[in-house]
C-alpha cells in the first residue's frame, strides 16, 4: 500500500504574508473597541453611558439620519417586484421600480450587470446629469465607470498608474488632512504619497505655492504622477472657489499631472455664498488648449451627502481625456466580476431624483431640504460650541459632512502616549470612547503626523444624537484639561 503524503502550503507565520500588505498603515482599533463596549453594555455590564455612538465615519443612517422614502421605495420594489402588483407605492415609485428591471439582465436584479462598465441605461442617466449640472458641458456614457463606491474606483485607478521602486515609484500628490482611507488605498497599491498642506488658518484652502513645494520636494525621490482633489474636502469642510480651481488645472496641465477629483459631497454645500462647481466643468470652460489636453478622472458616490446609502457600496467615475486603449485596459481590471447591481439602480436615483408634478416629488424635496438644513444648522452649531471649550479650535465648514477641530492638548498626554506607542489624538479618542462612550476620527488617520493633533466629527446626525456628542465631549475634555493641570 503507497501513502501519499501532501504537502500543504500555508501561511504559518507574518514572516511569509506579502510585504505590501504589511506596509499597509494600521488604521487603528477604535472600531474594534467601540464593537467591544457595545458587547460589554448589550451584556449588563455598567458603564456612565447608555449606547456608544460613532460619528467618525461620514455614516448617516449609523448616527440616526433615516434614508431618502423614494429612494428605499424603488429598491424595495426592485428586490420584490410582487410590491410592483400592490398600490402600496406611489405611481412614480412603480414606474420607475419597472424600467430599472428593464434595464437589468432577465429584469432581475440578481443577474449579472449587463457590461464590465456597467448598465448601459444607467451610465446614460449618469452622463445627462453630468451634463445638466455642468451647465451643458457634454458626458458621454462610454466614460462612466461604475463600481462598488468611489473607493474601490479610485484604487482601479491608482492600480492602473503604480509603478516602479525608489527613485521611480509612483507618487501621487496628496492634501493633508486627506480622506482617512486614503493612506491605506496608496499603501494597498504601492504608490508614494506626497502631502500638501492645506492652509487651516484659510478655512483649510488649497495653497498654489505649497503645490509647487510639495512637487519640488518629491522630484528626485519618487515619480509624480497625479494630484488627488477632495472638492468639497473631506474631512476639512472647505469648498474650493473657481480661481482655486482654476488655478489647480494650470498646475497639473503645466506639470503634467493627471487630476483625481473626489466630489463625493456635491450636493451638500451650505456655507455662505458658496456653490459647487465641477472641475470638468471649469476644466472645459478654460478652452481647447486644456479640455482636450488635462487628463482627469472624477468620483463620486451614492455613500455621501444626502443619499448617505454608505452600506450599498456603489460609486461611479467619468474619465476625461484618457486613452482608449488606456480606458479599455481599466475596465477590463473589473471583468469578470461586473460591478454590482443594486448600487447601480440605487445611483440612478440619486442621478434622477422625482421631477416637478411626479407623485413623490413633495415628499422628496421636504426630506432633501431638511436633511441640507440640518446639516448645515449641526455644522454651525457644532463649530461654535467646540470653538468656545478651552483647548479647542475649529475652522468653519462650507460643505461635506465633517469638521476638523483642532486640539490644544496637555504636554502629560503627549508622553503617555508616546510610552504607550500611540499618537497622542489615538490616545485621546481611545479614552473619550472609554469614559463617555464617543467614537471620533483621530487626526492621524487624515495624514496629521505633526504635534498638530485634530480630531474629525461628522455632523450628519438628528440634532438631538449631535447635541449628546458635544456635551459628552465637553465633559471629557475639560477633565483631560483638570486632570493635567
Amino acid at each position: 500500500m503507497i501513502v501519499c503524503q501532501l504537502q500543504i502550503t500555508k501561511m504559518s507565520s507574518m514572516q511569509e504574508v506579502n510585504l505590501r500588505v504589511l506596509g499597509i498603515r494600521d488604521p487603528g482599533s477604535l472600531q474594534g473597541l467601540a464593537a467591544r463596549i457595545t458587547e460589554q453594555i448589550s451584556q449588563g455590564e455598567q458603564k456612565p453611558f447608555q449606547k456608544v455612538i460613532d460619528v467618525s465615519s461620514g455614516d448617516p443612517h449609523r448616527a440616526g439620519m433615516p434614508p431618502l422614502s423614494f429612494t428605499r421605495q424603488v429598491l424595495a420594489a426592485c428586490l420584490y417586484p410582487e410590491l410592483l402588483k400592490e398600490n402600496r407605492f406611489p405611481s412614480d415609485v412603480r414606474q420607475r421600480a419597472q424600467k430599472l428591471l428593464g434595464a437589468c439582465n432577465g429584469g432581475s436584479v440578481g443577474s449579472y450587470s449587463a457590461s464590465s462598465c456597467g448598465i448601459p441605461h444607467i451610465q446614460k442617466s449618469v452622463a445627462e446629469f453630468i451634463t445638466r449640472r455642468d451647465s451643458g458641458v457634454a458626458s458621454d456614457p462610454e466614460n462612466i465607470i461604475f463600481s462598488s463606491g468611489s473607493q474601490r474606483t479610485l484604487m482601479m485607478v491608482l492600480h492602473l498608474l503604480s509603478s516602479g521602486q525608489g527613485l521611480t515609484q509612483t507618487a501621487v500628490l496628496t492634501p493633508l488632512p486627506c480622506p482617512h482611507s486614503l493612506p491605506m488605498l496608496l499603501d494597498e497599491v504601492g504608490v508614494k504619497q506626497v502631502p500638501y498642506q492645506l492652509l487651516e488658518e484659510h478655512c483649510w484652502a488649497t495653497d498654489l505655492e505649497e503645490l509647487h513645494r510639495a512637487l519640488k520636494a518629491a522630484r528626485g525621490h519618487c515619480e509624480p504622477r497625479a494630484i488627488y482633489i477632495s472638492n468639497p474636502g473631506n474631512p476639512t469642510g472647505h469648498v474650493q472657489d473657481l480661481k482655486t480651481i482654476q488655478e489647480v488645472i494650470r498646475f497639473a496641465a503645466s506639470e503634467r499631472l493627471i487630476l483625481l477629483v473626489e466630489e463625493v459631497y456635491q450636493d451638500s454645500v451650505f456655507g455662505q455664498e458658496k456653490k459647487f462647481l465641477s472641475y470638468k466643468k471649469v476644466l472645459f470652460e478654460m478652452g481647447s488648449s486644456y479640455s482636450e489636453m488635462v487628463e482627469m478622472v472624477s468620483f463620486h458616490s451614492i455613500s455621501a451627502g444626502t443619499m448617505g446609502e454608505c452600506g450599498l457600496r456603489g460609486g461611479y467615475m467619468e474619465v476625461v481625456n484618457m486613452d482608449p486603449l488606456v480606458k479599455n485596459f481599466l475596465v477590463s481590471m473589473q471583468a469578470p466580476c461586473s460591478p454590482p447591481v443594486l448600487p447601480q439602480l440605487a445611483l440612478e436615483i440619486m442621478v434622477n431624483p422625482p421631477s416637478p408634478g411626479d407623485a413623490s416629488y413633495e415628499v422628496y424635496t421636504q426630506e432633501i431640504l431638511q436633511r441640507v438644513e440640518t446639516l448645515s444648522q449641526n455644522a454651525q452649531r457644532a463649530c461654535e460650541f467646540l470653538n468656545d471649550v478651552p483647548g479647542m479650535s475649529c475652522q468653519h465648514a462650507m460643505g461635506g459632512v465633517f469638521l476638523y477641530p483642532r486640539l490644544h492638548l496637555p504636554v502629560q498626554i503627549i508622553e503617555e502616549a508616546e510610552m504607550s506607542g500611540l499618537q497622542a489624538d489615538v490616545l485621546y479618542c481611545q479614552k473619550l470612547l472609554e469614559e463617555e462612550g464617543v467614537c471620533l476620527g483621530p487626526g492621524s488617520e487624515n495624514g496629521h503626523d505633526d504635534k498638530n493633533y485634530h480630531i474629525r466629527l461628522c455632523v450628519s446626525a438628528p440634532p438631538a444624537v449631535l447635541e449628546d456628542v458635544l456635551k459628552r465631549l465637553r465633559l471629557f475634555h475639560l477633565r483631560i484639561q483638570d486632570r493635567h493641570h
